[in-house]
């Protein structure tokens, strides 16, 4: 990230704009793959779009603010991006000014929320239809984790309880971004089957790629932001507590805990994987830029099921470098194999390995 720039949101749209692209690539590797894999306008309007979410991530994972104000802070950024509302973005960075770390010490999450204004302010440069499609699932977004942070206030973190809480957590941690999308992709005409595939599925997609986060994020989530996503339920029928969830002494019944959410995870790659071969070809959308990150999901949740207790540890759950270049360089070039065909491949071994089998 370069450093903070003294010329005010609003004053060149354009250098707003290129700043944007280059924050999503300090705060999210799997999405800076994504909107580099997308042609314009769609890079542009996921970028944006990201961003926006990305913003209230980080408020409601800030273990430094009580969670009353937090959730003060993300009803005040609710209002900054709805259009019927008067407050403007500057009256949440001002809310927000307070909770910043020092400039020199902020991390790139934190410049984002910093940053906040020049997003709006590029956001607002976007033609009418794409504000319309990107707005609702943000405030979507911003209400859940507002009202998960208020639910969990006493525990100082997120404590998820059972599996329903779960699936609704990711639905609007993530399924609201699979409504995002689809909403930029309808725009105009579509078939209404295929209009109705995509809206019947596109929450699976996002289910499926947070579920895969928690599953593999277990150790991070607990020892950096204090959220323990694993269910309360699920643990304590393996005779673990959700504050010694990542115990050496609880590695086994942790472990099974999250297989267990692995295996949830899988519940939803089919119509993951029937989203994306909805998925319409316009805008500036392409296919590898979502099939890139399923498949990565693909080869993790394979990661996962043959050394869960990984997730518990500092050691986490990841796929090799040469495996995710593998996989981007076969999304990426022409003919080869299809998605079902390379789904089945990754899910069988690290792709990279099966390449070099095959020659």
């Amino acid at each position: 990230m370069t450093d903070h720039e003294s010329r005010p949101p609003g004053a060149d749209p354009e250098a707003d704009l290129a700043w944007c692209h280059e924050a999503v690539q300090g705060v999210s590797r799997t999405f800076a793959l994504t909107i580099d894999a997308l042609d314009e306008p769609m890079s542009t309007h996921i970028c944006l779009g990201y961003l926006l979410c990305r913003v209230a991530d980080t408020i409601e994972d800030a273990n430094h603010i009580p969670p009353a104000t937090q959730a003060d802070l993300l009803h005040t950024y609710d209002a900054a991006i709805d259009p019927e509302v008067d407050t403007d973005i500057d009256a949440f960075r001002s809310a927000v000014d307070e909770w910043l770390p020092p400039r020199e010490e902020q991390s790139d999450d934190w410049i984002v929320v910093d940053e906040a204004p020049r997003i709006a302010a590029a956001f607002g440069e976007r033609p009418d239809d794409v504000q319309a499609a990107i707005i609702p699932p943000v405030r979507e977004l911003v209400d859940g984790m507002a009202m998960f942070v208020e639910r969990h206030a006493d525990a100082g973190g997120l404590r998820i309880d059972d599996g329903e809480e779960l699936e609704e957590y990711c639905y609007y941690a993530a399924g609201t971004v699979g409504t995002l999308i689809t909403n930029l992709l309808t725009r105009g005409e579509i078939a209404a089957d295929r209009r109705q595939q995509l809206y019947d599925t596109a929450v699976d997609f996002g289910l499926l790629l947070q579920l895969v986060n928690i599953s593999k994020d277990v150790y991070d989530d607990y020892t950096e932001e204090n959220n323990v996503y694993l269910p309360a339920e699920w643990l304590a029928e393996e005779g673990v507590d959700q504050e010694s969830v990542v115990d050496p002494d609880n590695r086994e019944g942790a472990a099974t805990v999250v297989s267990r959410t692995v295996s949830h995870a899988r519940s939803f790659l089919d119509d993951a994987e029937r989203y994306l071969q909805a998925m319409p070809l316009r805008h500036g959308n392409t296919m590898a830029a979502w099939g890139v990150p399923f498949l990565l999901a693909v080869g993790t949740l394979r990661e996962l099921r043959s050394r869960p207790e990984d997730a518990l540890t500092d050691r986490g759950v990841k796929i090799s470098r040469q495996e995710v270049g593998a996989v981007m360089t076969a999304m990426h070039g022409e003919g080869g194999d299809s998605l079902p065909e390379l789904r089945e491949l990754i899910a069988a071994q690290p792709y990279h390995t099966a390449v070099s089998n095959a020659d």
